[in-house]
């Protein structure tokens, strides 16, 4: 099932989330409605936080991206299809590099922002079974997007004041709705006066 995707200026995009049990209701299938969501939205990561469930959830498939990882060195992409629950980030490190990021619950944006080459988290699989792994280039990128998710953090936050006011207009069109996504999507509720 197609889930809407939670547009920007929605509260539920800024909650800090809440990590899960293996008994958490119909998980499986939620976690089919993730990926059949993003696929639909032709997207390579979705938070739980971006269909409205402040859970620490997220989903990545990177193989779209496949012809941008940056570099010779870099991992590929191809079958990089994963479930992270209750990721914690354990260590951040490389250099910092530029890439023009962009998120499904913030259509029609697209800015450079810099993360870290490598990443290195503790989560769970779609099956419960705990795993420590390093990530580099850009799955370590993808991940550290969706992660940011988790923690109420989006993309836009690390661009500079004035990118920020520049694009200010068109992030307010988004919260109000006023945007064509190609995909189902959930604004915020106009606050009352």
């Amino acid at each position: 099932m197609i889930l809407p995707i939670v547009a920007y200026g929605h509260p539920t995009l800024r909650k800090k989330t809440q990590e899960i049990t293996p008994d958490y209701p119909n998980l499986k299938q939620f976690i089919e409605n993730m990926f059949e969501t993003m696929y639909n939205a032709s997207g390579v990561g979705l938070a739980a936080p971006q269909v409205n469930v402040a859970i620490r959830l997220f989903i990545v498939d990177g193989e779209p991206m496949e012809g941008e990882k940056p570099g010779e060195e870099s991992e590929s992409l191809k079958g990089f299809k994963k479930v992270f629950i209750n990721p914690q980030k354990i260590e951040e490190e490389g250099e910092k590099w530029p890439f023009y990021e962009g998120c499904l619950s913030i259509p029609d944006i697209r800015e450079q922002v810099y993360r870290h080459d490598k990443i290195t988290l503790r989560y769970f699989d779609e099956n419960f079974e705990e795993k420590v792994e390093s990530f580099t280039g850009m799955r370590a990128r993808i991940i550290q997007h969706e992660y940011d998710h988790l923690e109420g953090v989006l993309f836009t936050d690390y661009i500079s004041p004035l990118r920020r006011q520049l694009i200010k207009p068109r992030l307010s069109r988004i919260s109000k709705g006023k945007t064509v996504a190609g995909y189902p999507m959930k604004y915020p509720r106009p606050k009352k006066r």
